[in-house]
């Protein structure tokens, strides 16, 4: 909802503009009409929501400079992203600019080719007038190419028309922040979800683009979250969305905000007017669409506690990210196949995919899945070299712990209750008048999911949740899903293996992970060092695409060979006694139709 006329006025206003393309610099100007009298605050975030890591995005400032009444003011540096002007009775005025050459999700990044920002990276939160309306306006850079640009952003219109520079508005700080802006000559493409508009907006070249295949898998999997959530109105929280898309050779991530996502995939995994199969590219930016879409809900409006205010100054630490990432990780591929857009065999593959992926790193064993939320600020997004053997990740354990306990409400009710049910109570008690209840808002607390389930369900699954959230024991999927018609089978492991991860550097193979009490790691290898020959046979950069599969498989399994490695500048040679293949294989076998796929307990006809 637009600011009334009367708190325009009164708003703050930001002017943002590509001043420097090649240069990379946005210049971004601050009018504030009421200064706070005994000196204005202004700080910029050091962490984006969705993204828990402290990045200090001040850091990108490059000159910041104050006035009042066109003449020059003290500006004060406090720490490291905040400043106080001196005080003044007239409008303060901030000029400053931005540095963005940030290629994902996060931030700004700016060239010849667009301007993309979160709000978070480029504009100056005023402290005490962050409840007020906030208008923005985007101006056109002064270039050549810029006369092409458009402005795809959900941020709501003030004076501009849509997909144009001019003036936007937000009724706060928090509003302003959470709708990013992607400039350019981009591809676009509308479609309609439930009667909602969403924008696809796709910037980057790719040749014989099948956009109108995109948003047609878009459109189903869009209702079907829709319908999720209000089963009987079938009403979306947005007036409208924004799927904004970035092209590169090498990339894949996503960010979710209220009414929009920012994403970024590598150029093959999109769908070619000419090709009409289904790739395992495009079937994961699916999706990766899927999961940010799902967080319009979980997360963006359900929220831990914790989360309803965040401090932006620093870390906001909880242990319920297996439920907002985790829960998201599960229904993101589910309504894949609940729409239509994959089948069941497509989605067993990637369920599988998970498993295996998670009964790999031996971390598991050693850190809850609720300890892996509270710990994302130091070890989820600062992984290193021994991560598969020390974390576990709250997205894909959280993803099955999800799947888990939708087969236990579902066998426990006989049928009559699901996640769904936890979803929509989820919804209901924190999520479905977020932004728009007078009263004060709520999340999720720490310790409530439990009675939460067993108030939807009827359900108690605290001692479920003791022993696969909060201790470290596999979920027991093989046993839950013999009630469903089907078996979760695992081949047995035929080829030898050192139990490393390689990757190729500079022609060089080098070791990225050494998995703890497998046959490198016992010979005295380390992650970092680099393998260069097994038996007296070079390693080569083919040897490396494959996974070393093909140097390793020319032997048996116990069988005994030496490697020769350099760590650092110095040549190692050790003697490693091959075990099987660590990586897990598990496949699922349909015997019958499975309910799960469905809202409903009840087998359905495909159609």
């Amino acid at each position: 909802m637009k600011p009334n006329a009367a708190a325009t006025a009164a708003a703050l206003h930001y002017t943002i503009v590509p001043k420097d393309l090649a240069g990379h610099i946005f210049e971004v100007t601050l009018q504030i009409a009421a200064p706070a009298a005994d000196g204005q605050v202004v700080s910029l975030p050091a962490w984006i929501p969705g993204s828990y890591l402290v990045r200090d995005f001040a850091r990108h400032i490059v000159q910041i400079r104050a006035s009042s009444g066109g003449k020059k003011l003290a500006l004060k540096k406090l720490d490291k992203h905040s400043w106080q002007a001196a005080p003044c009775r007239a409008e303060l005025t901030l000029t400053y600019q931005v540095y963005a050459w940030d290629l994902s999700v996060r931030a700004a990044h700016l060239d010849a080719s667009h301007a993309f920002f979160n709000g978070s990276s480029v504009f100056l939160r005023a402290h005490g007038q962050e409840d007020q309306a906030h208008v923005l306006e985007i101006l056109r850079p002064a270039n050549v190419a810029g006369k092409s640009w458009r402005v795809a952003t959900s941020l709501p219109e003030l004076k501009a028309k849509r997909y144009g520079f001019g003036s936007y508005v937000a009724a706060d700080y928090d509003e302003l922040i959470d709708h990013p802006v992607e400039c350019g000559d981009f591809l676009l493409a509308t479609f309609e979800a439930h009667g909602v508009p969403h924008d696809f907006v796709i910037n980057g070249k790719v040749p014989n683009l099948d956009i109108d295949r995109i948003v047609a898998d878009l459109k189903p999997i869009c209702e079907a979250q829709i319908a999720l959530f209000e089963p009987r109105t079938k009403t979306a929280p947005m007036q409208r969305y924004v799927f904004m898309t970035m092209v590169v050779g090498d990339g894949y991530g996503g960010l979710e905000h209220r009414a929009s996502t920012a994403l970024i995939c590598n150029r093959n995994d999109l769908p070619l007017t000419h090709q009409s199969e289904m790739s395992d590219g495009y079937r994961s930016f699916l999706g990766l669409c899927s999961h940010e879409y799902f967080h319009t809900w979980n997360v963006k409006r359900i929220k831990p506690a914790v989360f309803v205010d965040y401090d932006l100054r620093l870390e906001n630490y909880t242990s319920l990210l297996w439920v907002f990432e985790g829960f998201t990780s599960y229904y993101d591929d589910l309504m894949l196949v609940r729409s239509g857009v994959i089948d069941e065999a497509a989605y067993f593959k990637l369920l599988a995919k998970t498993i295996n992926t998670v009964t790999r790193g031996s971390g598991r064993f050693k850190q809850t899945v609720a300890e892996s939320s509270f710990d994302a600020w130091t070890k989820y997004y600062r992984q290193d070299e021994n991560s598969p053997n020390a974390i576990v990740s709250y997205y894909t354990k959280g993803s099955l712990v999800a799947l888990a306990l939708d087969l236990l409400l579902r066998t426990e009710s006989a049928g009559k209750k699901s996640l769904d049910d936890v979803m929509r109570a989820l919804w209901q008690k924190y999520g479905r008048d977020f932004y728009t209840r007078s009263t004060a808002r709520q999340g999720l607390g720490e310790h409530e999911i439990a009675a939460l389930i067993q108030g939807a369900t009827g359900v108690d699954v605290a001692r479920f949740l003791a022993k696969y959230v909060y201790g470290t024991a596999d979920v027991p999927l093989a046993q839950l899903y013999a009630g469903f018609g089907m078996a979760l089978d695992g081949a047995q492991a035929s080829k030898a293996s050192l139990g490393v991860k390689a990757s190729r550097d500079a022609g060089d193979c080098k070791l990225a992970y050494v998995y703890e009490g497998r046959a490198a790691h016992l010979a005295g290898l380390s992650a970092q060092d680099v393998l260069i020959a097994i038996n007296g046979l070079r390693v080569t950069a083919a040897d490396v695409a494959d996974g070393l599969h093909s140097a390793v498989g020319r032997y048996r399994i116990g069988e005994t060979v030496e490697l020769h490695a350099f760590r650092r500048d110095e040549l190692l040679v050790v003697r490693a006694k091959l075990q099987a293949d660590d990586m897990p294989a598990l496949s699922f076998t349909v015997l019958e139709q499975a309910a799960l796929l469905r809202p409903s307990w009840k087998k359905t006809t495909r159609r």
